[in-house]
């Protein structure tokens, strides 16, 4: 995603979102055109957020479900992580193209615990980018180092009452952390990553925290409310 690259536009719900040509990779196109980019966790959120609420977006992409809240919550009231140094950029744009440019949108990968910097595979098709899973790295994954952003510390530092979360398989150790006031989860899972073991795993420990499965769930996108 180099300066040079022609822009395509989507637009989405009432949003336009901005990306190179290049980057359309794999679905990605289809599911923009036909407006079922990241559909599931949108639909989620708009039914479940209320105001007062704050957003904390775990791997917000194109800055969507980002701009999406903020439309609802004001911008004051939105935080997103993304890992890709040019995503980021990308993100930043569409949110500030959007009329949202005071969203914050910090670079790094979302960790469960641990400091400094981390392990990324970026991969040319940039919403499957991830940390090394159990099976290690793809083939076409270009490994960067990239700052790690424990959850524990996100959360004391922004006090969000919702979690929107697509990391590509990090939700398993991410997720079963701690979650103080937290509110509402929307998460989209990714069991080839981690397997059934690994998605009980996630489902208990919300459990654990008084998380109850909540209207809104589809296919791999959960849904998970605390009174």
């Amino acid at each position: 995603m180099r300066q040079r690259d022609e822009m395509r536009a989507f637009t989405l719900r009432g949003l336009t979102l901005y990306l190179p040509e290049a980057a359309l990779k794999g679905n990605l196109e289809r599911a923009l055109s036909n407006g079922r980019y990241e559909n599931h966790e949108a639909d989620a959120l708009m039914l479940h957020l209320r105001p007062g609420d704050r957003l904390l977006d775990l791997g917000a992409g194109l800055g969507f479900i980002c701009a999406l809240a903020a439309g609802v919550l004001g911008e004051d009231a939105v935080v997103g992580v993304e890992a890709g140094p040019e995503t980021v950029r990308l993100a930043r744009r569409n949110l500030a193209a959007n009329g949202f440019p005071g969203v914050k949108v910090l670079k790094g990968a979302v960790v469960g615990t641990g400091e400094g910097e981390v392990e990324f595979g970026l991969r040319p098709a940039f919403w499957a980018s991830a940390l090394r899973g159990p099976g290690g790295w793809p083939e076409n994954a270009e490994v960067i180092q990239v700052p790690g952003r424990p959850v524990g510390r996100l959360l004391a530092k922004f006090a969000p009452t919702v979690l929107c979360c697509d990391i590509e398989g990090g939700e398993l150790e991410v997720l079963t952390q701690p979650l103080p006031g937290v509110r509402l989860v929307v998460v989209e899972t990714h069991p080839q990553v981690y397997g059934e073991k690994g998605l009980a795993r996630i489902v208990a420990a919300l459990r654990g925290q008084g998380f109850q499965e909540a209207e809104g769930a589809r296919k791999d996108t959960l849904v998970f409310r605390r009174a």
